[in-house]
């Protein structure tokens, strides 16, 4: 991999970083207020059944959202830190040591590796 196309790995994992943090900062910025605060509700009650399963749904998806945005991060982290401390290798597939795509990483610059057999992960 030229220093080029690092530098440009780099950049696209800061982009991606800044997302995925803007996601999550909404996320925490949605839950901070209560369901009640933000409809204006007066009861703790919903006016139906059908309306408190519809609200925990959403609470529930997402949470999951948040969930998979946080490991995410994490991935981006680590690939960030596997970048800064050992550049020549940055890109190199996990298990096989093989460089992994340009194509692959500029897609999903925090993979760790080729994804060739369905159970690689990033």
């Amino acid at each position: 991999m030229t220093t080029e196309q690092r530098k440009h790995l780099e950049r696209r994992l800061l982009e991606e970083r800044g997302r995925v943090a803007a996601l999550l900062d909404r996320y925490r910025d949605s839950t901070r207020d209560s369901n009640q605060e933000q409809t204006g509700d007066l009861s703790v009650y919903p006016f139906h059944q059908a309306d408190e399963g519809t609200d925990t749904m959403d609470a529930e998806l997402g949470a999951s959202n948040a969930a998979r945005e946080t490991e995410e991060l994490a991935e981006i982290d680590a690939a960030l830190e596997r970048l800064y401390r050992q550049p020549d290798r940055f890109g190199q597939d996990e298990r096989t040591g093989r460089e992994i795509p340009f194509e692959r990483l500029d897609v999903i610059p925090w993979a760790r590796t080729t994804g060739g057999d369905g159970r690689s992960r990033g």
